[in-house]
């Protein structure tokens, strides 16, 4: 049997914007990490792994922050 539950959460403002700069910030290292594979690809090189994407992108978020 497999069960399966539905709930909401309703944060408050404090958390809206922490989730809010959360959820950005991962969107730009996914935007950058897309950009990246789209450029190697282009350029005839092989694609970035994962890793190589996490070590390069994540360092590099945190350094303009």
């Amino acid at each position: 049997m497999q069960l399966r539950y539905a709930f909401r959460l309703y944060p408050d403002t404090v958390q809206q914007a922490a989730l809010a700069k959360a959820f950005g910030c991962a969107r730009v290292v996914f935007n950058d990490a897309v950009r990246a594979r789209e450029e190697a690809r282009k350029a005839g090189e092989p694609v970035p792994t994962t890793g190589e994407l996490s070590r390069k992108l994540t360092c590099g978020a945190r350094r303009r922050s």
